[in-house]
C-alpha cells in the first residue's frame, strides 16, 4: 500500500460560521481525506449542521458531546477514533481557518511512504524557517514565543512550535500512547502530548505554515486558560528534570 488512509479531526464549539466552509476546503486540499468533527454541544447550531451533513457523506463523521469538555479531551477523542477505525494518519486542526487547509498535503507528504515512513509526527509550524503569523498584535506574538521557549527549556522539547495544534501523527504511534496519563484538558495539552511522544522516541519534524488569526467567531483562549497551561507545563518540566537530572 503506497497511500495513507487519513482522517482530520476538528474540535468545535460555536463554529457554525466556519465549519461548512472548512469542510469544503479540507476536501478540496485532499480529495480522499475523511473528516471528523467533535462538537461540544455548541448552542449556535454547529452540531446540528454536522448531523445533517453526515447523512449522505460517508467520508464525514461527527461526534456530539453534551457539554464543553475542553480542547484536549476533544483532541484525544479524535485520536482514539482514528486508531479504532483503522486510519493510518490522524491530523488535528483548528476550526477557524487559522491552520491553512492547503497545507494538508505538505503534512502528509512529510510523513513519507506508509511502507517507509520518515517521521512519526509532523507539526504545521509557525516558527520554523518559512513559517509565520498574521493578524496578531505584538503582545500575543510575544506571549506565544515566550510559551514556546518556556516549553522547550522546561520540558526539554525540541520543536520550535510546541504549542501549535496543526499536527499529523501516525496512528501506530498513538496506539502506544497512554492517554489516561495525559493530565491537560485545555491548550497545554499540545505541549504535554509532545512530552509524552518524546518519551516514546518519536521522530518529530516541522513544516512551515502561515498562521492566520480567525475572521469569524470568538477565540476560546482566555487568561485563566493561559495561566493553567503554564502551570501544567511547569509541573511536567519538574517531572522531566527529576527523570533526566
Amino acid at each position: 500500500m503506497n497511500h495513507w488512509k487519513v482522517i482530520v479531526s476538528v474540535a468545535t464549539y460555536n463554529e457554525r460560521e466556519n465549519i461548512e466552509r472548512l469542510v469544503v476546503a479540507i476536501r478540496e486540499a485532499v480529495g480522499d481525506i475523511h473528516v471528523l468533527v467533535i462538537d461540544d454541544g455548541s448552542p449556535d447550531g454547529t452540531g446540528d449542521w454536522c448531523e445533517q451533513f453526515e447523512q449522505g457523506h460517508d467520508w464525514f463523521h461527527h461526534i456530539q458531546r453534551g457539554s464543553k469538555q475542553g480542547l484536549g479531551t476533544a483532541t484525544i477523542c479524535g485520536m482514539q477514533y482514528a486508531v479504532e477505525q483503522g486510519y493510518g494518519l490522524w491530523i488535528g486542526m483548528d476550526a477557524d481557518f487559522s491552520h491553512p487547509p492547503e497545507k494538508l498535503p505538505a503534512l502528509i507528504q512529510a510523513m513519507g511512504n506508509p511502507k517507509r515512513p520518515i517521521a512519526d509526527v509532523v507539526i504545521g509550524s509557525r516558527y520554523c524557517p518559512g513559517g509565520g503569523v498574521t493578524g496578531w498584535p505584538l503582545k500575543r506574538r510575544i506571549m506565544s514565543r515566550g510559551v514556546n521557549l518556556y516549553a522547550r527549556i522546561l520540558m526539554g522539547l525540541s520543536p520550535k512550535d510546541c504549542s501549535g495544534a496543526f499536527r499529523c501523527c501516525r496512528t501506530d504511534l498513538l496506539e502506544k500512547l497512554e492517554f489516561s496519563a495525559i493530565q491537560s484538558t485545555g491548550y497545554s495539552f499540545f505541549e504535554e502530548f509532545l512530552w509524552h511522544l518524546k518519551r516514546l522516541g518519536a521522530r518529530i519534524v516541522e513544516v512551515p505554515i502561515i498562521f492566520v488569526d480567525r475572521e469569524y467567531g470568538l477565540s476560546k483562549l482566555n487568561r485563566q486558560e493561559a495561566f493553567y497551561s503554564l502551570w501544567m507545563m511547569f509541573k511536567l518540566g519538574i517531572r522531566n528534570w527529576l527523570r533526566w537530572g
